[in-house]
């Protein structure tokens, strides 16, 4: 078990350096990186996933390459045109409501990322839960106009029954990322009537397997999105896509341009908006760059024993 602490490019999701635990098994790599604010019983799945990736490996792939988008953090309007200019993607997913941001800042954002992209690029917006109903519609609107054209909104509130009341409003497609992943029962939310598409992320929803079930029982069009994992987290995320029945929307496993290294010297990065279906996790062959200190690996440890402990509770052992 080796825990890595990799600082990030900028402030996103409100930490500024990614840290988390790499599990070698009988069938190679897996990777733990709850974040940190999620509770034991939030974080078991997580757990659940890296054992797969290490002990089982995955389902066969039914494609070997997968189109995915850039990521644009809250940043200045110049610095996200220059992320989407260097990524090679066709497609950007834009952060925007960020807490202290101010929707102008995110419309100059959304703007540069348009003249980066050019005409035919799609630009989909994450709101993180961060608006109400009425704070919804308007800001979709507005951001509908500074990219000239939306491929999606995501999660732009909190709840399924508001998801479902600003689709009524608005004419912009509404994904579901939160509501799914974060529900009690992921295989049993019903947002079929609140989202066009489904935003899964294999850690958070118990490895590939256990998404794909959860892919089926959303019966929408699905996006497979990373938790900001290395390279060795980032193969569960391909492995998943290369196993979806359909893959109609890029996915959002670029995000290794958000970290200020990797722990693999193969590195699962973008090439022209494309990553390949790996048949198995990179080692970490780069570990040591990006080794934690020892209150830091002892803090993981013993938090990863924790988790452990809820997922032999609910009958999976490590």
């Amino acid at each position: 078990m080796l825990v890595y602490s990799i600082p990030m490019r900028n402030r996103f999701r409100g930490i500024t350096v990614r840290q988390g635990v790499l599990l070698e098994g009988s069938a190679g790599w897996g990777e733990f990186c709850a974040f940190e604010d999620y509770s034991d019983a939030e974080s078991a799945p997580w757990l659940a996933c890296a054992l797969e990736s290490a002990q089982d490996g995955w389902p066969a792939p039914v494609r070997s390459r997968i189109p995915v988008n850039c990521t644009v953090p809250v940043v200045s309007a110049e610095r996200a045109h220059a992320i989407v200019a260097a990524s090679g993607c066709s497609t950007a997913k834009v952060k925007v409501a960020d807490p202290g941001s101010v929707l102008a800042s995110d419309l100059e954002r959304v703007a540069a990322v348009r003249d980066a992209l050019g005409p035919s690029g799609a630009i989909r917006v994450d709101a993180n839960m961060a608006w109400d109903v009425d704070e919804a519609v308007v800001a979709i609107r507005a951001l509908e106009r500074a990219a000239r054209g939306l491929e999606y909104v995501e999660q732009p509130c909190r709840t399924i029954e508001e998801l479902a009341a600003v689709r009524r409003r608005v004419d912009v497609r509404i994904a579901a990322d939160e509501s799914i992943r974060r529900a009690e029962d992921p295989l049993r939310v019903a947002v079929a009537g609140a989202a066009d598409v489904a935003v899964i992320k294999v850690a958070p929803l118990g490895g590939v397997r256990r998404a794909l079930a959860v892919a089926e029982a959303c019966g929408l069009p699905c996006v497979v999105s990373s938790a900001v994992e290395t390279s060795v987290g980032m193969a569960a995320g391909l492995a998943l896509a290369g196993a979806l029945p359909e893959l109609d929307f890029a996915c959002g496993l670029g995000t290794l341009a958000l970290l200020d290294g990797d722990v693999a010297v193969d590195s699962l990065r973008p090439v022209d908006g494309w990553l390949p279906v790996p048949a198995q996790a990179p080692a970490p062959d780069r570990f040591a760059d990006f080794a934690a200190d020892p209150e830091t690996t002892d803090r993981w440890l013993t938090r990863l024993d924790r988790v452990r402990g809820v997922l032999e509770h609910a009958g999976r052992t490590f």
